[in-house]
């Protein structure tokens, strides 16, 4: 069965979350800043709307869209045992590669829409690559 969603509806609904830090990934705290929109193939399509920092984070099945709807933050992807930091602005989406660990740091006021494979892995402490 085919259902449309109305994007701009779901964000409006969010709640920001000020400051977000990577322990919240574990303790239901920033479940108001999160909606999933839709379920897409092994995932979700998924948004949310922070500022802080996330927990290290990788998806064993598949690639990951992350695209910035507004606010900014910076993405940091392990690539060969070095973290590449990118700049995420309103407008701009980024593919992690599969099974990359990566996290969102300096984020302010962004909401963020995801298109994230499951199963995913989250860790507090930098990973081994």
């Amino acid at each position: 069965m085919l259902e449309k969603k109305n994007l701009a509806s779901i964000l409006a609904q969010l709640t920001h979350l000020p400051n977000r830090t990577p322990e919240m990934a574990f303790d239901g705290v920033a479940d108001r800043a999160f909606a999933e929109v839709a379920p897409f193939r092994d995932g979700s399509i998924s948004v949310g709307y922070y500022s802080g920092s996330s927990e290290w984070e990788r998806h064993p099945a598949g690639d990951e869209i992350v695209m910035a709807l507004e606010g900014s933050t910076t993405v940091i992807v392990l690539v060969e045992g070095q973290q590449q930091r990118i700049q995420l602005h309103a407008g701009e989406l980024l593919v992690v590669p599969q099974n990359h660990w990566h996290r969102f740091e300096h984020s302010d006021h962004l909401k963020i829409l995801g298109v994230t494979p499951q199963p995913s892995d989250h860790s507090l402490e930098l990973p081994d690559t």
